[in-house]
C-alpha cells in the first residue's frame, strides 16, 4: 500500500489529504502538522482579534478529530518534522508534547511548510514585551489576551500589508487610537502609488497615523517607545509586527532540494521538486506568474488550495499541471475595498516588459439608483496585441466582482479588446448597463486602436506646459470642488460654438472629472484639426498623483 506523508496542514496540506482520500480509499495518509490546528482560518485572525469574528471555534475549518474519522487520515498535531532523508525516504520527527524524536518513512512526501513572518533585528526588540506576530490562532489569542488584560489605549502596527492594514483597521474598530508604520512610501505593494494615494488618504481620514518611508530602529522602555529611523519617536502600549513573510524553506534547503531564485522551492509544472517523489505546494514554493512567466513568490490561500488538489492528482495517475498564478487578491481597507490582479507598473519596469495603462473612475451602479458610490479603476496591458498584464480596483462597493471578471478574462487568455463585449449582469443596484469592465475595455481599445490620444497624469505634472493649452470641459460649477492650475474653462457642451478660442500651433491637454466628457472632447478636436490629448482618468486621478 502506497504511504503519503504531508508536511503541514492549514491550506494546502490539508486540501492534499481531502483530496487523495476521495480518489483512493486504500493509499495511506498521514499529516504532521507543527501546530495546534490541523485546518484553521488564518486570513480570519484579524477579525477574530477585532471581535468582528467573536467565536473563536469559527475560525476551525475541520478539527482533527473530525477530519481523521471523515477522511480516514492519521493526524499528529504539535509534531515539527525537523529532517528528510531523501536517500532512504525518511523524516526524523520530534513531538512538541513529549519532545520524543523518532522516524517515519514515506513514499511519496508533500511539503506544505508555508511561509514564516520576517523577524527584523531590530535593536531591543527581544526585551519588548507588547510585540506580536499575527500568524496563526495561538498569535491571535496572545493579542486578544493582551488587550483584554492590559487594556491598552494605543497601538503600532508595522508594516502595510495585507495583514497589517487588516489588524490596524481591527485595533481601531477597538477604540486603540492606531499608528501605522510603512518602510516604503506606500501600503499594500501590489498596487501601484496613485492607487495607494487613495487608499493613504482615507486611513488618515479614519483618524490612523500614517507614517510612510520611515522604519522602526529600536525598540526602548520594553517595548513601550518606538525609535524611527526619522527620528521621531512613537509611545506604544501595543506592536504588531507585520513586516512581511519569507517561505519556510530551510526543511527543503537542508535536504538539497532546489531553491528558486525567490527563496521558494522549485517545482516543475506538476508541483514535482528536484525530487520527483516529493511534491510541495503553498506559500513554501517559487511559482510561475501566470501572465509573464516569470519565477515569482504568491503567498496567497487560493492557489495553496488549488495546489493541494493537483498534488493529490498527480499521486493518483492523472498528470494535471499548475498553469501558474495570478495573484488574484482582495482586501478590506477600513470602508473601502482594494483588489488587484496581476502585475503592477513596479514588477513590468523590472521585468523589462512594455505596457499602456487607462484609468477610469466609473460609479459601482446605475447613478439613478440611490448609493451608488466611485470606484477608481486601472487596467495595464500591451498596446500591441490588447494583451491584459493586471487591473487594480478601489471603491466602497463592487470592486471584488470587477476584479475576479478581469481575473477570469486573464484566465481565459482573452484581451482588452474582449472585455468590450463581456455580457454582465445587470441592474440598477448592481451596475450599469455598460459595466465598469466594459468601460475599461472600450477606453483601452480606442488607445490601441488610435481613436484616443492620452498622457498619463503623472507625465502632465512633469510637462513643461509653456507651448500648451489645458481645457476643463466640466461644468462652471465643478470647477468650484478644484480644477487644474492654469486650466480654462469650456464645458463640453459649448466646445462645438468655441473652437475659434483655441489655438492650432499648440498641444491642447482635455481633461474632465473621470474621463468620459474629455474623450469626446478629444473626439470633436481631432477632428476639427488640433494637436489635442487626453489626460487619462481625469481630474480625480490627477488629484492621486499630487
Amino acid at each position: 500500500m502506497k504511504k503519503v506523508v504531508i508536511i503541514g496542514g492549514v491550506a494546502g496540506g490539508a486540501s492534499t489529504a481531502a483530496r487523495l482520500r476521495r480518489l483512493d480509499e486504500n493509499v495511506e495518509i498521514k499529516i504532521f502538522e507543527r501546530g495546534k490546528y490541523i485546518s484553521y482560518a488564518n486570513c480570519g485572525l484579524p477579525y477574530y482579534v477585532g471581535n468582528i469574528i467573536k467565536e473563536r471555534n469559527s475560525l476551525l475549518v475541520q478539527t482533527t478529530q473530525k477530519m481523521k474519522k471523515r477522511f480516514n487520515l492519521d493526524i499528529y498535531t504539535l509534531h515539527e518534522v525537523i529532517k528528510i532523508d531523501r536517500a532512504n525516504k525518511s523524516l526524523l520527527i520530534k513531538n512538541l508534547k513529549t519532545n520524543e524524536i523518532f522516524q517515519e518513512t514515506y513514499d511519496i512526501l508533500v511539503l506544505s511548510s508555508g511561509a514564516e513572518p520576517i523577524k527584523p533585528p531590530i535593536k531591543g526588540i527581544d526585551t519588548a514585551d507588547n510585540v506580536f506576530n499575527l500568524r496563526d490562532i495561538p498569535d491571535a489569542d496572545k493579542i486578544k489576551n493582551f488587550i483584554e488584560t492590559k487594556n491598552p489605549k494605543n497601538a503600532v502596527v508595522i508594516g502595510g500589508g495585507f495583514i497589517g492594514i487588516e489588524i490596524a483597521d481591527n485595533l481601531l474598530a477597538r477604540g486603540l487610537k492606531v499608528t501605522l508604520v510603512e518602510k516604503a512610501d506606500q501600503i499594500l505593494v501590489q498596487l501601484d502609488k496613485e492607487m495607494a494615494n487613495i487608499l493613504h488618504k482615507h486611513i488618515i481620514d479614519k483618524g490612523v497615523e500614517l507614517i510612510l518611508s520611515d522604519s522602526v530602529e529600536e525598540f526602548k522602555n520594553n517595548g513601550t517607545k518606538l525609535v524611527l529611523s526619522s527620528g521621531k519617536q512613537i509611545d506604544s502600549e501595543l506592536t504588531i509586527l507585520s513586516i512581511g513573510v519569507k517561505p519556510e524553506s530551510n526543511l527543503a534547503k537542508d535536504a538539497g532540494l532546489d531553491i528558486g531564485i525567490t527563496g521558494g522551492v522549485q517545482v516543475n509544472e506538476y508541483l514535482q521538486t528536484s525530487d520527483e517523489s516529493i511534491y510541495a505546494i503553498g506559500d513554501v514554493i517559487e511559482v510561475r506568474d501566470f501572465i509573464t512567466g516569470l519565477p515569482t513568490l504568491k503567498p496567497l490561500a487560493g492557489p495553496a488550495n488549488k495546489q493541494g488538489r493537483i498534488v493529490a492528482n498527480n499521486i493518483c495517475g492523472k498528470n494535471e499541471k499548475y498553469l501558474g498564478t495570478i495573484g488574484t487578491s482582495v482586501v478590506k481597507v477600513f470602508d473601502m475595498t482594494a483588489a488587484s490582479i496581476g502585475n503592477n507598473e513596479k514588477m513590468l519596469k523590472k521585468a523589462g516588459i512594455p505596457y499602456e495603462t487607462v484609468h477610469i473612475a466609473p460609479p459601482s451602479h446605475a447613478t439613478y439608483y440611490p448609493g451608488a458610490t466611485t470606484m477608481f479603476m486601472k487596467l495595464i496591458f500591451d498596446k500591441n496585441n490588447g494583451k491584459i498584464y493586471g487591473a487594480q480596483a478601489i471603491g466602497y462597493d463592487g470592486v471584488d466582482k470587477r476584479i475576479d471578471v478581469l481575473s477570469t478574462a486573464i484566465m481565459g487568455g482573452m484581451t482588452v479588446m474582449d472585455l468590450q463585449y463581456l455580457e454582465l449582469a445587470y441592474a440598477p443596484p448592481f451596475s450599469s448597463a455598460k459595466d465598469p469592465v466594459n468601460m475599461l475595455g472600450y477606453v483601452a481599445t480606442n488607445v490601441i486602436d488610435g481613436d484616443l490620444e492620452i498622457i498619463h497624469c503623472d507625465e502632465f505634472i512633469n510637462l513643461k506646459k509653456d507651448n500648451a493649452v489645458i481645457v476643463d470641459v466640466c461644468e462652471p460649477i465643478e470647477r468650484e470642488k478644484g480644477y487644474i492650475d492654469c486650466s480654462i474653462n469650456i464645458p463640453l457642451n459649448d466646445l462645438r460654438n468655441r473652437l475659434d478660442e483655441l489655438p492650432k500651433d499648440k498641444m491642447i491637454y482635455v481633461y474632465c472629472q473621470q474621463g468620459l466628457r474629455s474623450y469626446i472632447a478629444y473626439r470633436i478636436l481631432k477632428q476639427n484639426g488640433f494637436n489635442v490629448k487626453s489626460i487619462d482618468g481625469g481630474y480625480r486621478f490627477y488629484l492621486n498623483y499630487i
